[in-house]
């Protein structure tokens, strides 16, 4: 069985408050972006063990610390009868970039699994699972746009339509661990909800629409501020940084094609221009 993982991005992204367990709550809005790793779950027979493979970018840290690995792990500890698989992931959204690539992979593990393995889990324990891997991981089980509280599992979906926009997806090659974005802010309250900020006009996005990680940054990493400015002489009417870095995503009407030159290491897509 094979699925295909896709990226999103953050269409704004407030951090309200530190919370005694150490998380922090957020607001934000997820959108979906069609940028895809490929993930192949094969039942394997019973006298097997669970395998993993990987090809495509490179993946960061301990086999064991992969989430499609703890994906298993969480569910094979609760379901002892879920038979043994080979799991194969071509990956191809870059780690560490705001693109929330292994939270992708561990929701799509996750339901994978529950279809393979005939859990018959509801997509409200799905949901419980993911948040267990990962803050970003519950947007991946329902995966349309979603208006999100708390770390990021509150989730409202909504309707808004970008389908007049193109996208352009730059990353500079730098990874921004979130541990350490999230030590770099001080976290306050905005006058302006991002849930009424995202049915403004795009046009009126720049200036309004903040994703809090970015100052910081880009402090560190002018090449991320570089970026967006790039983006904008290109003729964006919004950019702005995804998560917590380093990507950054320009919109533009669809029917202009912008052409735009990076560094020969920067990765940069082209999605949705007519």
């Amino acid at each position: 069985m094979v699925v295909f993982p896709n990226a999103k991005i953050n269409l704004g992204l407030r951090i309200t408050e530190k919370r005694n367990d150490g998380y922090h709550e957020l607001e934000t809005c997820f959108y979906p972006l069609p940028v895809f790793d490929a993930l192949e779950i094969i039942r394997l027979p019973a006298v097997g063990s669970f395998r993993f493979n990987s090809s495509g970018l490179d993946i960061a840290g301990e086999l064991q610390d992969n989430l499609c690995v703890k994906a298993y792990s969480i569910l094979k500890a609760d379901f002892p009868g879920l038979p043994p698989v080979s799991v194969f992931l071509q990956k191809a959204i870059p780690s560490g970039a705001g693109l929330g690539g292994g939270s992708a992979d561990a929701s799509f593990t996750l339901k994978l699994l529950n279809q393979l393995g005939g859990l018959n889990l509801s997509v409200q324990q799905l949901l419980d699972y993911s948040l267990r891997l990962g803050s970003d991981c519950p947007f991946f089980i329902i995966n349309k746009p979603c208006y999100a509280t708390g770390r990021g599992e509150v989730l409202e979906p909504v309707a808004i339509d970008l389908s007049a926009f193109g996208f352009v997806v730059i990353n500079p090659g730098i990874h921004v661990p979130t541990g350490q974005a999230f030590s770099w802010l001080t976290p306050a309250k905005p006058k302006e909800s991002i849930r009424d900020l995202i049915h403004l006009p795009v046009e009126k996005w720049k200036d309004v629409l903040i994703n809090d990680f970015e100052k910081s940054v880009v402090t560190r990493h002018p090449e991320v501020g570089q970026v967006k400015d790039l983006l904008y002489r290109s003729g964006a009417v919004y950019a702005s940084m995804s998560g917590s870095g380093s990507t950054v995503y320009g919109l533009f009407p669809n029917d202009h094609y912008p052409v735009i030159s990076v560094p020969e290491h920067y990765l940069i897509r082209y999605i949705g221009f007519k």
